[in-house]
């Protein structure tokens, strides 16, 4: 690959003619980094690059226009290692470009020999070439990471993988016959119109059950997701903290007020999200 083709096309990259965004690192830490921070990075990379960077070259002021003062930008050539998510073949050198903060003296860290996964995706026309998901796609390698990395990139590649959650369409609350017995159905919006809903039942003398279905039928065998899990991540790091009323499909207070009850349970048994870096757009 010539080296001014390859860097022609990524400069001409749309995200890149951006302003670049103001960002507090370059990559998950190896120690640190939590399962939202690697997963926010892999469902959105359709290349997984495992990597240990060779060569770092800053660039003239001419290639970094819009670049806040705070950040360095240069041109990452790698050395990979193993093919984690992607076409067969990739290329054994990487080269992408990374925008990385300066520190208090303006410098930034020593790169050269570390190794790092790269998420992404191909640039066409350039064998090798590879445009970030975001500016921070980067995760330092560390057994830790590379445990949680791959064992996320198995579950997403799957063809019934929990997809994206934008939102909560309906919910609805059902009494039981006798005291204290109910159940509440939450219905979620899904990406690529997969169908997702969770169920809490209540029974008199039993802690209260609740499980999640990806089907367009309610599976009476579900349960709820394990922490750390692509199906959790989905449900934590996306769902509101609260159930609007508006959405509980009834016009009795007690229904609304159970229904809320039972949604503030399943959101406290998810617990936090964990995630530690911003999603970009956000603050």
């Amino acid at each position: 690959m010539k080296t001014a083709a390859g860097l022609a096309l990524l400069l001409a990259a749309p995200a890149l003619h951006a302003q670049a965004p103001v960002q507090a690192s370059f990559a998950v830490p190896a120690q640190g980094g939590s399962y939202a921070d690697i997963a926010d990075l892999v469902v959105n990379s359709p290349l997984i690059l495992d990597a240990q960077i060779r060569k770092v070259t800053s660039l003239p002021a001419t290639q970094t226009a819009g670049v806040p003062a705070n950040i360095q930008r240069v041109l990452i050539d790698a050395d990979v290692t193993s093919l984690v998510r992607g076409a067969d073949g990739f290329a054994a050198k990487a080269r992408f470009l990374l925008d990385v903060p300066k520190n208090a003296k303006g410098k930034i860290p020593k790169l050269q020999k570390r190794r790092y996964f790269i998420l992404g995706s191909k640039v066409n026309g350039s064998a090798g070439t590879v445009k970030l998901s975001r500016p921070d796609a980067l995760v330092e390698w560390s057994p830790a990471n590379d445990a949680t990395l791959r064992a996320i990139t198995k579950e997403a590649v799957q063809v019934d993988a929990p997809q994206a959650i934008s939102g909560i369409t309906s919910a609805f609350h059902s009494q039981g016959t006798i005291i204290g017995e109910g159940e509440t159905q939450i219905f979620l919006r899904a990406a690529s119109g997969q169908p997702i809903s969770v169920s809490i039942l209540s029974r008199p003398g039993q802690n209260k059950h609740w499980a999640v279905s990806t089907g367009d039928v309610i599976d009476e065998s579900a349960i709820a997701p394990t922490k750390d899990t692509l199906l959790w991540y989905r449900l934590a790091c996306s769902l509101p903290r609260t159930l609007d009323p508006k959405l509980v499909e009834s016009s009795e207070a007690k229904d609304i007020a159970n229904a809320q009850s039972d949604y503030r349970f399943v959101m406290d048994s998810l617990g936090p999200c964990g995630r530690t870096r911003p999603l970009p757009g956000t603050r």
